[in-house]
């Protein structure tokens, strides 16, 4: 099952040989999509069936209706992109993690990143360069994340990574590597004295979902105020940082 499966699940294809079921499903995929007219004209057509024998579906109708579900499928998953980064934006991050953090049984790292001296990138660079480095770094994050562990925008230019089902050690090196990749980067392709770095919070406590972003968050903070471009997470009940050379 698919990340988008655990929020919204596709109604099953009908019998080939039911044009009856067929015309029904049909005419639910229009009303999903605000086409009342057309649902009813399905409906209509469903009904003079019902009264009567049911015949082998034609190629056509089977040929729209495939269509319709795709659609349905590829707008039900384009509402949980971001627009601008193509990773899975708050509603998808929120919906999930309430799921994920209600289930104690599952260990749950989030990693909390935020793009250093951002503004500073829009104000030196403009606006243009600052989103393809939104979307470049999205890219990066995206790299190295586990299924079933995904990214998402959590706002601006912070993005979450949240890694189910690993441990506090994996998540360090899941952070780590996507840190280093991300500095590593060649950001002078994208304009000549551009470079960028991020600054991440890992939690990974067994307590509630408000309460481990609260503590991604501070730690988020203490890896900037730690100097920037590093990963900071909790140990023995205190603050650490990651060493790096790069």
């Amino acid at each position: 099952m698919t990340e988008v499966e655990t929020v919204t699940s596709e109604r099953a294809r009908p019998d080939e040989t039911d044009l009856l079921s067929l015309h029904e499903a049909i005419a639910e995929l229009h009303a999903s999509q605000g086409d009342f007219r057309t649902a009813y004209e399905h409906l209509r057509t469903a009904l003079g069936i019902a009264r009567t024998a049911r015949p082998q579906i034609p190629e056509q109708l089977r040929r729209e209706f495939d269509r319709l579900r795709r659609e349905r499928a590829q707008a039900r998953e384009e509402s949980l992109r971001d627009a601008l980064t193509a990773v899975y934006n708050r509603r998808y991050l929120d919906n999930r993690l309430a799921d994920l953090l209600g289930d104690a049984r599952t260990p749950l790292a989030v990693a909390l990143i935020d793009i250093d001296l951002f503004k500073s990138v829009n104000d030196t660079f403009g606006h243009l360069i600052g989103d393809q480095v939104l979307r470049r770094v999205a890219e990066l994050l995206r790299e190295g994340v586990p299924a079933p562990g995904f990214c998402a925008r959590y706002g601006g230019e912070e993005f979450m990574l949240v890694l189910p089902e690993v441990q506090p050690g994996t998540a360090l090196r899941i952070a780590e590597h996507a840190r280093r990749r991300v500095a590593q980067h060649a950001w002078s392709e994208i304009c000549p004295g551009l470079g960028v770095t991020i600054s991440v919070g890992v939690s990974h406590e067994p307590v509630s979902g408000p309460e481990q972003l609260r503590m991604a968050d501070d730690l988020l903070y203490a890896a900037k105020h730690a100097g920037r471009n590093r990963v900071a997470y909790r140990e023995r009940g205190g603050v650490r940082v990651l060493e790096h050379c790069q």
